[in-house]
């Protein structure tokens, strides 16, 4: 490891070491700076409502593939989709927290996002192409990349991997003057970040304190449309426990994503709404009755097509709204100050 890495992990890592002090003092500088610090109250459940500003293969019909070649060419049903929930959940006392792939900032016009910033909206980093982070094949890292391979030509695995990272952020500091707030994984998997401390490390030397990266653990499986039974209700509720911060030994901290995450339940397992609504029902109500935390995920080139009504998202408002002291609707940054 040569000595100008070892500066720039220095420098990244300064009250993050991997000792009981640094970690207590990354935690402690992370609620200091939290936006929503003033929430973090043990005996509060920390409620999240999180969209991934992505196009979604399959919407809004099921023939629709070609997003996967220009995730971020977000088209303006999504667009008005996102701006009307994030009205809401202002207008429900709390905020939103996007997570931007970065192709979304070559628009013309980004005016919609930059109101969304300014009304207090957090927007987080989901890499500039929708990149898989943790593939260890090159060809697979995203299916622009296949079409067009020149884009990465002679580039590592790795190179490819941070460059992604790196140029959202720089797009969303130059287009509409946002430090990104968080990472987000595409795609997430079921042990997030922990079998891959090279990742852990190059996200903390990128600037990153928190990422999003691991998915609920649940037996669900394909639906087909067929409503759940009471075991796999109760199991969604359950693999809510799995979901709550943790700190990696790296000092890296994982918020993982609570389940169900709409592109599963409508796409893998085509459910009817009425089930999904169920499901965040069941995990809200069980985050307040914790004081635990619950980080609800969706897409909104999804949730156009699904609950045009925002059904969904009125829920969680209206849940949280209902719990009064008990819970409050905040980023994921104070997620992350209560790990």
């Amino acid at each position: 490891m040569d000595s100008q890495y070892l500066v720039s992990r220095r420098q990244v890592l300064a009250g993050s070491l991997v000792t009981a002090l640094g970690v207590r003092t990354q935690r402690k500088l992370l609620a200091d700076d939290a936006s929503n610090s003033a929430t973090d109250d043990k005996d509060k459940a920390l409620i999240a409502i999180t969209l991934d500003l992505e196009m979604s293969r399959n919407f809004p019909t099921w023939e629709t593939t070609h997003w996967d070649y220009e995730k971020g060419n977000l088209n303006d049903e999504t667009k008005n989709y996102t701006a009307e929930a994030c009205r809401r959940v202002k207008a429900s006392g709390g905020i939103l927290h996007g997570f931007v792939v970065g192709q979304v900032l070559e628009h013309e016009s980004v005016d919609w996002l930059k109101e969304i910033a300014t009304d207090g909206h957090p927007l987080g980093n989901h890499t500039y192409d929708h990149v898989d982070i943790i593939t260890d094949d090159i060809e697979k890292v995203q299916w622009r990349f296949k079409r067009a391979p020149w884009l990465i030509e002679r580039k590592t695995l790795n190179q490819v991997v941070r460059e992604n990272i790196r140029m959202c952020d720089l797009a969303l500091q130059q287009r509409i003057s946002v430090k990104s707030n968080g990472f987000r994984m595409p795609g997430g998997g079921g042990s997030g970040l922990k079998n891959r401390p090279d990742l852990q490390e190059l996200l903390l030397d990128l600037g990153f304190t928190w990422v999003s990266t691991q998915n609920a653990s649940h037996t669900l499986g394909k639906r087909n449309g067929a409503d759940l039974t009471p075991v796999e209700y109760a199991d969604v509720v359950r693999s809510n426990e799995s979901c709550q911060p943790y700190i990696y030994p790296s000092g890296l901290i994982e918020v993982p994503n609570s389940p169900v995450i709409d592109i599963a339940a409508f796409r893998y397992g085509k459910w009817k709404l009425d089930t999904f609504l169920e499901t965040t029902r069941l995990g809200v109500e069980w985050a307040i009755e914790n004081r635990a935390m619950y980080d609800f995920i969706g897409h909104p080139s999804c949730m156009y097509v699904v609950d045009p009504e925002f059904k969904t998202i009125d829920l969680i408002c209206e849940l949280v709204e209902a719990a009064g002291d008990k819970a409050a609707i905040v980023g994921l940054d104070a997620f992350a100050a209560r790990a």
